[in-house]
């Protein structure tokens, strides 16, 4: 795509050019594991996300404690749904595994996301009638 002696003559401009950043390297090693396409660009917005929730501390600096806070955030105040806080959880780990290649203790104390209950599934139009919603996967 790039001429390689061009950019190697604007090189001394950028000392940064020769490490790829964070999130290049996580979308080279989702492909490298031939990771599906939407997998890799959701891992990578869960990251930004993450990064962006601790104030842009890279992720080297910041261990389990900072997981476990971020995923009881989307859980407690995010209001995300079960899978969604997995997803999260799957591409930090991802992130520290695979990209970062630092092994990470078992993440404790997590806030679960809740699954709705029955009757917040519920409909209710007038009075005291109820309608069941349907999901469209079933129709």
């Amino acid at each position: 795509m790039y001429n390689a002696p061009a950019l190697q003559r604007f090189q001394h401009l950028s000392p940064t050019m020769d490490k790829p950043k964070l999130l290049d390297r996580v979308r080279a090693v989702a492909r490298m594991r031939h990771l599906s396409l939407r997998t890799e660009q959701a891992y990578s917005d869960w990251i930004r996300r993450f990064i962006l929730f601790h104030d842009k501390r890279h992720p080297e600096e910041m261990g389990a404690e900072h997981i476990r806070l971020f995923l009881s955030h989307l859980a407690v105040e995010g209001r995300v749904a079960a899978s969604t806080q997995n997803v999260a959880l799957c591409a930090l780990l991802f992130l520290y595994r695979d990209v970062l290649q630092v092994e990470l203790p078992y993440v404790e104390g997590i806030e679960k996301a809740k699954r709705p209950s029955p009757s917040a599934r519920r409909l209710q139009l007038s009075g005291d009638k109820r309608f069941d919603v349907i999901p469209l996967r079933h129709l």
